[in-house]
């Protein structure tokens, strides 16, 4: 499997919509996210039977802390559940949980070529799964108890559930983030989320921009101008600038040593600052905060009008 370092924003973003499904099957045992080992088998277009068989040729791979039998007390806490999604309530034996390491550990004990593709789509879906639950983990804690029937009210039915996850990027916001070297996936979806709540205009200020950060601005929103700030030496071309405003209009560039640090505005109302240039999301430790005094939004901006 490639490693996160070589992997590209535009090559990860495309399997997104294909994770929905797989996301149904993640379960929260022992405070961690799994799998059952008769979902992944499916997923895997293999007999559960056999595919147990191919991970107990390889125990060694499989530590605790990567795969795990359910207890009998867990077993019923979750049969319902299983009944109730999958239809396996009538299972005679205990099953296997595989940890996200686990799971990622597969596609080389199962050796095929579907079990490659197959781990990359379930570890994206764990990616996703796991940034909803940290990027949401205050506005679960406020919701009152009223609203919290009417969210589950609403999930009854697929269309409601989609209004559940409307009505949580319309009211969640991040107001600091931290990632750690080799969490390119999650910073680069984060960054994007950030870049589409602007309606009319994004304002970058970022010293080292080139051919990536392009793509990422590429995911904003249809008729949103995006201006950047750079240092003089940015590896941009007016080639590229071009390129991009064939078919993402308007991007414009100025260059200025007047800033360290970076930036995103968005609308000329909401700012935040960034700990590394967003091309680089992920590659190295860095943060993002929301910056909530709204007089700095307006400092940076009346800076800006003098360059």
């Amino acid at each position: 499997m490639e490693s996160q370092e070589h992997v590209k924003p535009t090559d990860i973003i495309s399997a997104m919509s294909d994770n929905k499904d797989i996301r149904s099957l993640i379960y929260m045992v022992r405070g961690q996210q799994v799998m059952l080992d008769s979902d992944l088998a499916k997923l895997y277009k293999v007999e559960t039977k056999v595919f147990n068989q191919a991970v107990n040729r390889n125990l060694d791979r499989f530590p605790d802390n990567f795969r795990f039998q359910l207890t009998k007390e867990e077993f019923d806490a979750l049969r319902s559940q299983i009944a109730t999604s999958n239809g396996k309530g009538g299972r005679r034996y205990r099953p296997y949980m595989f940890t996200e390491q686990g799971i990622a550990m597969l596609s080389g004990v199962l050796r095929s070529d579907i079990a490659v593709q197959m781990s990359i789509r379930i570890m994206n879906a764990f990616v996703e799964m796991r940034r909803f639950i940290s990027n949401n983990a205050l506005l679960f804690e406020k919701i009152s108890s009223i609203e919290l029937k009417q969210l589950e009210y609403q999930k009854s039915t697929d269309e409601k559930f989609d209004k559940v996850f409307r009505y949580i990027a319309d009211h969640a916001e991040v107001e600091q983030k931290i990632f750690f070297d080799g969490q390119i996936y999650d910073a680069f979806s984060l960054i994007t989320s950030i870049i589409q709540k602007a309606q009319n205009e994004i304002i970058l200020i970022d010293g080292y921009v080139d051919v990536d950060t392009l793509n990422i601005l590429a995911k904003k929103n249809k008729g949103t101008d995006a201006k950047i700030y750079t240092y003089a030496s940015a590896t941009l071309s007016n080639k590229d600038v071009e390129k991009f405003n064939s078919q993402y209009p308007t991007l414009t560039i100025k260059k200025t040593q007047v800033f360290h640090d970076r930036f995103i505005i968005l609308d000329k109302k909401m700012a935040y600052h960034i700990g590394a240039s967003i091309k680089d999301a992920g590659k190295k430790c860095f943060g993002i905060s929301l910056m909530k005094d709204n007089e700095i939004v307006i400092e940076l901006l009346n800076r800006l009008k003098t360059i």
